[in-house]
């Protein structure tokens, strides 16, 4: 096997940066912004398999859900938080004292606490309250939290639309009561690439030690590349949900964040990437969010191949038409016969069933998969089988 194939999850384009990028994580938000999907609701059982999953990735923090939105709720974390789990567990908190003590009594590792800082948010959400106002409320939810020996991140709540100087002024706050990370949360989605890596960028230069976090939301699609450029300017921490679930448009996707950074950037973030697919099945069936076929890495068509000039090349070097070996995350390539199939493609499926051909059957063979895809007839494996059957009988009988 060549240098290339061995190599292939380091492949990327060598005009892309080599980032400096040390000791980076990923905290999943999976049970609980993924949750907060409309039509959404993981049952207790499934809420655990998602997080017995996520843990055998080898996700690092896990916020397991909202405590004070329900008793059953509560329940629910608390039975993550005692299952004994390599990750730590976050639960989420408004910046609230009970809302903090019921997180507690669920036996969480630690919590985010959340407050909004823009203008916006300011005006309409808490009648005219004042920056300072919020500050203080954010202050005293921190300082009560690590009181009682939690790990502590502080959220503003649609802090892209938040002026850089209150942003600063919050964190420094936050950083100042004990918070050990405060987050970037793009609440609307609407921050560019370069916005957020200069928001990072200056919340780095006046921090003293609080890791910076990012948490995206995925309105114009931007959701994965903010998270990126985040990590860029000086964030620690991405927040993902897998499949990129989440309220409209979702989150950043884990299994895209992922394999971007292994495969692109070239960033070991020490995970068993084999589990992604089995996982992304699974809040696929749990949240009866259907994937599209062509979802990045985890889609059905992701290595399929059907075109005749990508096929041959595909069957001498994978490399020459994917960016990754799909066996790097436990998959397998998948050869489709269509009208856009050759000779190649069709040798490769005939060898594959052990069907011995000369040269004058595989050309009649590639002929009816065109005709047969082009009346609208899908060549599954039966449909081919059933094609070279027909083939082989007509040969016979013209013998």
């Amino acid at each position: 096997m060549d240098f290339l194939f061995e190599n292939s999850w380091k492949a990327a384009c060598p005009y892309n940066p080599k980032l400096d990028l040390k000791d980076i994580y990923i905290y999943d938000t999976t049970l609980r912004d993924g949750e907060q999907t409309p039509g959404v609701c993981f049952t207790k059982e499934q809420k655990l398999n998602i997080a017995r999953k996520l843990d055998e990735l080898g996700i690092k923090q896990i916020e397991a859900g909202f405590p004070i939105v329900s008793e059953r709720e509560a329940e629910i974390v608390k039975a993550i938080a005692n299952e004994g789990l390599n990750a730590d567990i976050l639960a989420l908190c408004r910046t609230l004292k009970k809302d903090i003590d019921k997180a507690i009594d669920c036996d969480v590792d630690g919590i985010i606490t959340f407050i909004a800082t823009s203008p916006l948010h300011l005006k309409y959400k808490f009648n005219g309250k004042s920056l300072d106002d919020i500050l203080k409320m954010g202050v005293e939810a921190v300082e009560y939290a690590k009181e009682h020996g939690l790990f502590v991140a502080f959220s503003a709540e649609d802090a892209t639309r938040t002026p850089i100087e209150d942003l600063i002024k919050v964190h420094r706050a936050a950083e100042e009561s004990g918070a050990d990370r405060v987050h970037i949360a793009d609440t609307a989605g609407c921050a560019t690439p370069q916005s957020m890596e200069f928001i990072c960028k200056k919340l780095k230069e006046n921090l003293k030690k609080a890791h910076i976090g990012v948490h995206c939301h995925n309105d114009f699609g931007f959701a994965v590349i903010n998270s990126i450029y985040g990590l860029i300017g000086g964030a620690k921490a991405v927040s993902t949900t897998v499949n990129g679930i989440g309220e409209r448009a979702g989150n950043a996707a884990l299994e895209e964040i992922v394999m971007a950074l292994t495969v692109l950037y070239d960033v070991d973030l020490g995970l068993n990437l084999e589990v992604l697919p089995e996982l992304c099945k699974m809040v696929e069936e749990y949240s009866g969010i259907k994937l599209p076929k062509n979802k990045p890495i985890v889609g059905e068509l992701v290595f399929s191949h059907e075109s005749g000039i990508h096929v041959d090349a595909v069957i001498e070097n994978p490399l020459t038409y994917e960016p990754f070996l799909p066996e790097k995350i436990g998959i397998k390539r998948n050869i489709v016969l269509g009208k856009h199939s050759g000779c190649r493609a069709v040798a490769y499926k005939l060898k594959l069933m052990g069907i011995e051909y000369d040269k004058d059957m595989l050309c009649e063979i590639v002929k009816k998969v065109k005709e047969k895809r082009e009346e609208g007839i899908f060549i599954s494996d039966e449909v081919f089988k059933e094609i070279v059957d027909e083939v082989l009988k007509k040969r016979n009988k013209n013998k």
